[in-house]
């Protein structure tokens, strides 16, 4: 168990204008599911914020001691310990919630793996659900500032599987998981969070 927090400058700066577009989307649900919890500074924050729903972080085993860390130190009745979630794996599948959020996932990940979550996303989410995930992304196969060209070479150097996704194609996943887009809302820093609601059949 690592005895200090892990620290996110990045996570810091997002959190509340982040906040601020899923507090709606998530205003009826019950439990939310966070993909990639990262270092825990969101999962603390969201679940201050929004005491009506259980916030249940989820990341690959080596991330859980640093949300582990910020989860003891907030000790918030409402946030609970991280599970083991690898998108390529099939447990989390058995898992069911009315919201799902991930942050920085998509252009960290292989294009397999962002295929994988979204569809997994479509199983674990129930209807009518919110499906909120945050990052930069393409538009019409163009960058959408210089930074963000930088940050994809950035990102393809250090892993060539990885790198900024293009909305469309992501979109297009989410439409065969079964949601449906419902806000495309402009961050800081040239990021995007974008919504889906699960189809009510």
């Amino acid at each position: 168990m690592i005895s200090h927090k892990p620290f996110s400058q990045a996570c810091e700066n997002n959190k509340d204008p982040i906040l601020a577009v899923i507090a709606p989307a998530f205003a009826s649900a019950r439990t939310v599911l966070e993909i990639g919890s990262g270092t825990g500074q969101h999962a603390v924050h969201f679940g201050a914020a929004l005491p009506h729903l259980v916030w249940q972080t989820g990341d690959v085993e080596d991330n859980h001691p640093g949300i582990c860390a910020w989860l003891k130190e907030a000790a918030l009745p409402n946030v609970r310990s991280p599970l083991r979630l690898d998108v390529d794996g099939r447990e989390w599948l058995a898992l069911r919630a009315d919201g799902v959020f991930s942050a920085n996932t998509a252009h960290i990940m292989s294009w397999e793996q962002v295929v994988n979550m979204i569809a997994g996303v479509g199983v674990v989410l129930l209807p009518g659900g919110a499906f909120c995930l945050y990052g930069p992304f393409n538009y019409g196969g163009r960058y959408t500032s210089a930074s963000n060209a930088q940050f994809d070479q950035w990102l393809k150097a250090r892993d060539p599987r990885s790198g900024i996704r293009d909305f469309e194609a992501v979109n297009e996943l989410a439409s065969l998981a079964g949601l449906d887009l419902q806000a495309d809302h402009a961050m800081p820093a040239n990021n995007r969070t974008l919504v889906w609601r699960k189809r009510v059949s």
